[in-house]
């Protein structure tokens, strides 16, 4: 060990060496030099390089539908592919709400075609203000996002405000014919997978017809070799949809070949119910006890605005309630504040009676215990400048009883 004396040299040593010289200023940075595109390296480019503005690619026209069609129908598979009548389909109805149009025909061929027929104003053939060298018509199937519905002024109200339905059917046919009679004057153009195969033609004069008629295949590429309609998905479709508003007449033609082994659906059948929804809710709870023999039906316009409510609801004893709503006649099978503010509504007038009419207990009900044996329907209009028509997510305060999942009121538009 070190002695003391030892350790204390050191610190005296240690007293007596110089101090340190301070530091001295730094030196100004060098300026940046240009970067320079990355150097090949001895084993081949390097993966910046891999990588240019060469890969970017840009898609037009109907392209990115061909290439991505799940973006636009949810995938390729029998959903998809009859999710294309379904687009097809709400043109005509949007004719027939905006009252335009009061027949709408069906047919399903036996080469695979299925055409959709209305009596309504016809799409504009004239030439678009911002496209001179192109009709309506071809402007509206031939690129997204083009359509007369972002706005209040043609449609007040209407299933779609994308601009991208029919354009998306012409993109995932093998072909696509229409047909637009206006003024006494017929016009035809003819499509290949989005593609149009000439000008728009003026076949001659016609008197006694309006409307447009969309007659498609779909694409064996995008669907696959052995995709092909289900007449009963399709009668389904159209039948639901007749019942969403009284005012028009849906003919189904279905050629017999088609329908060998399936008893259920006929070959030519008409839709037609008045009533909307009270028609369709006599028909599905036919047979059952009621709390009450008289349905609740009513229909409320908007003051002022644009947008109507129609609601039909029957309670059902011993038995489980199902509520099917629409917007703009499109199935909300999510709900959202349409629903909301039915299950609102009902709760609030069934309370209020209670308690005029000396119920206490009324005070403590729920929404759920009203609708829990009811059988309710419900369709919402909104201004088509407001409301996209397919409201996704409902509200947190909705809660449906375990026991009315897998119930369905109607069936559902798209199949």
């Amino acid at each position: 060990m070190a002695s003391s004396r030892d350790l204390f040299a050191k610190l005296d040593d240690s007293d007596d060496a110089p101090e340190a010289d301070a530091p001295s200023p730094a030196k100004p940075k060098a300026k940046a030099k240009p970067v320079k595109a990355a150097e090949k390296t001895s084993r081949g480019t390097s993966a910046e390089d891999a990588y240019s503005a060469a890969d970017i690619e840009v898609l037009e026209g109907l392209e990115p539908v061909r290439r991505r069609p799940g973006m636009y129908i949810g995938g390729t598979d029998e959903g998809a592919l009859h999710h294309l009548f379904a687009e097809v389909l709400d043109n005509s109805m949007d004719e027939a709400v905006a009252g335009h149009a009061n027949k709408i025909e069906v047919e399903l061929t036996a080469d695979g075609f299925l055409s959709v027929t209305d009596n309504g104003r016809g799409i504009p053939v004239d030439a678009h203000p911002k496209f001179k060298n192109k009709s309506a018509l071809e402007v509206i199937l031939t690129t997204l996002h083009a359509g007369g519905k972002f706005n209040a002024k043609t449609y007040e109200t209407s299933g779609g405000l994308h601009g991208v339905g029919i354009s998306v059917v012409n993109a995932l046919s093998e072909t696509l014919e229409v047909e637009v009679a206006r003024n006494q004057k017929l016009y035809r153009q003819d499509y290949s997978r989005g593609l149009p195969q000439g000008p728009l033609a003026q076949v001659g004069e016609i008197k006694n017809r309006r409307g447009t008629k969309v007659r498609f295949k779909p694409d064996e590429q995008i669907f696959g070799k052995n995709a092909h309609f289900k007449p009963s998905r399709l009668f389904r479709m159209a039948r639901s949809k007749a019942y969403l508003f009284g005012g028009v007449k849906i003919e189904w033609a279905c050629d017999p070949s088609l329908l060998e082994g399936d008893s259920n659906t006929p070959e030519k059948e008409t839709f037609h119910f008045p009533g909307g929804l009270k028609d369709f809710l006599e028909s599905r709870i036919e047979g059952e006890e009621r709390v009450t023999n008289e349905l609740f039906t009513g229909r409320v316009e908007k003051v002022k605005g644009h947008g109507t409510v129609e609601w039909a609801i029957g309670w059902i004893a011993g038995s489980d309630g199902f509520l099917q709503s629409y917007c703009n006649t499109v199935p909300t099978p999510e709900g959202g504040t349409h629903e909301t503010g039915l299950r609102a509504a009902l709760l609030k007038g069934l309370r209020a009676f209670g308690e005029m009419a000396g119920h206490k207990k009324m005070a403590q009900i729920t929404a759920d215990d009203i609708l829990g044996s009811a059988g309710a329907c419900s369709r919402f209009s909104s201004a088509s400048r407001s409301s996209r028509a397919r409201p996704r997510r409902s509200c947190p305060a909705r809660r449906r009883p375990a026991s009315w999942r897998g119930r369905c009121a109607m069936p559902s538009t798209t199949g």
